[in-house]
């Protein structure tokens, strides 16, 4: 219809599910095209669907066209959902996709800004995967730079002063935290004292607090179920500069000694200089060295999850993408807001180990990697982010995860106290359902759209929400409706087992695993 018409098909859910599971405006907007009324286009549109199975009722009503699914449609496809468990939702999208996120700097451990991006990044995964697309999973490595060189001193100084007991002189950019100093006794017992002494020794140290901490950084990010596929270091790409400099052409040009890239022809407020003076290449230039190294492995497009203070560097990006040959249209950026946490309404304190930074372990340790997961995906990810984690440790309806949970094992105990077994419930048919029976089954059975517009429109936050209203009419349909000793009772645990199924492969993608006791 829509190459027919050159209009697009809007499907609506109506809120008042008497006039059925979907309805579309489409004769409004074929009216002047066709030069005949909403009305007469509506009847003339549902009459055509008389024939077909999927719908038990199609009716123009004012204009609007009003679809009821067919209580065989839907039985066939709640069972067909059943039978294949946990692929459920998911579906044979091509195309190859490189998903880079977290990248945080070794040189500290994650704080929650990190861990909005790493649960956003990691859910944005599993939708991805789930819907058949080839996706890596990366990380990159800032393992050169002044950053490093901060970290090898800050472990001197740290060391120095808490352990040797001198005075020192912290400039203010430098690396706090109690994990310099877990790192410096390692340092006195590997290498002895004189390496906190010895300046010589910063690179050295640097380089070895980097790999220390970054096994500290995949550990954390393992404990809230988040794994990456590979990790490329910074410090790698270098001994490929001249080549890409090259590559760049004249995208690149000098200027009193520095050069720079003409990143203000693709938007950028100025040229942005890429080596000083002294031959050191800035930050920018790593970047652009990795993402030259990026579209050479020839994925077909590639998603940044960078944080939001890092707005202002997409257009210099993807300025050297432009200048490289490739197509900057296949670089996505996505950004991610801070987080601010309250405990008990008061600003969450931070951990001596963490220096001036709230670690993700410590809100992990408070209340769980599941509560985490399910918080941070559940507000959209360039919004700023603001809750209490005393919320998120109650056990009843206020907190969403027990909600969700609770619904889904409140299904299993009536499973479990049922006396039909599993095929007597697989082989009933759900027919004749009751309107909030019929309701809680259209709701269950649209994961797949949520799944897919989810990770199309890159608002994860749409699962959780989704999990939520299923869960609320769960719980309502369960008080008001009298379930195991009936005639129904065998289809309405059908009928669960849909709800159950949605709930636990809408969890499992958002990192998290259904209860199925509680």
């Amino acid at each position: 219809m829509r190459d027919k018409f050159n209009c697009d098909v809007i499907l609506e859910k109506p809120k008042d599910r008497s006039f059925g599971h979907f309805a579309t405006p489409i004769a409004f907007s074929l009216a002047k095209e066709l030069r005949k009324s909403p009305m007469a286009i509506a009847e003339e549109i549902a009459t055509s669907f008389n024939e077909s199975e999927m719908f038990g009722a199609v009716e123009s009503v004012k204009g609007y066209i009003n679809f009821r699914l067919s209580e065989s449609f839907l039985d066939e496809y709640a069972s067909w959902a059943l039978n294949h468990g946990e692929q459920f939702g998911s579906s044979d999208k091509k195309g190859s996709i490189l998903l880079e996120f977290v990248s945080a700097n070794p040189t500290g451990p994650l704080h929650i800004g990190h861990a909005r991006g790493a649960v956003y990044g990691d859910t944005i995964l599993r939708l991805g995967r789930h819907l058949g697309y080839d996706i890596t999973a990366e990380y990159y490595v800032n393992d050169a730079g002044n950053q490093i060189d901060l970290l090898g001193v800050s472990l001197q100084l740290e060391g120095r002063s808490s352990l040797l007991g001198e005075v020192v002189e912290w400039p203010e950019k430098y690396y706090r935290g109690e994990y310099l100093s877990d790192l410096a006794r390692e340092v006195v017992e590997l290498f002895g004292e004189d390496a906190l002494r010895d300046e010589s020794r910063q690179k050295e140290l640097a380089l070895w607090a980097k790999d220390k901490i970054l096994t500290l950084i995949v550990e954390d990010l393992a404990a809230i179920n988040v794994h990456f596929d590979t990790f490329v270091g910074e410090a790698s790409l270098y001994n490929e500069w001249d080549r890409v400099m090259a590559k760049m052409g004249e995208g690149v040009y000098t200027n009193e000694g520095k050069t720079f890239i003409r990143s203000s022809e693709y938007g950028d407020d100025h040229d942005r200089v890429v080596v000083r003076e002294d031959g050191r290449p800035t930050y920018l230039a790593g970047d652009i060295i990795y993402h030259n190294q990026k579209f050479e492995r020839a994925y077909e497009d590639y998603i940044n999850i960078w944080g939001a203070d890092h707005h202002g560097y997409i257009a210099r990006v993807k300025a050297a993408i432009t200048f490289l040959g490739y197509d900057s249209e296949k670089l996505e950026v996505l950004l991610s807001q801070m987080v601010s946490l309250l405990k008990d309404g008061e600003p969450f304190k931070m951990s001596k180990r963490a220096g001036t930074v709230i670690l993700m372990s410590d809100v992990v340790e408070e209340i769980g990697a599941e509560a985490l997961r399910f918080m941070f995906a559940s507000k959209k990810c360039d919004t700023a982010l603001e809750f209490d984690i005393e919320e998120l440790k109650r056990q009843d309806s206020s907190n969403p995860i027990y909600y969700i949970q609770y619904a889904h094992a409140r299904i299993q105990t009536l499973i479990a106290k049922s006396e039909k077994s599993m095929d007597e419930i697989m082989a009933s048919h759900l027919h004749g359902l009751s309107a909030d029976a019929d309701g809680l089954l259209f709701e269950a059975l649209l994961l797949p759209e949520i799944i897919e517009d989810a990770f199309e429109s890159r608002q994860a936050q749409k699962l959780p929400d989704y999990l939520k209203v299923l869960a609320g009419r769960l719980h309502k349909f369960y008080y008001d409706t009298r379930i195991l000793g009936t005639e129904d009772e065998t289809k309405l645990l059908k009928l669960l087992l849909v709800v159950a199924l949605s709930i636990k492969t809408g969890l499992s993608l958002l990192g998290i695993q259904a209860k199925d006791r509680m």
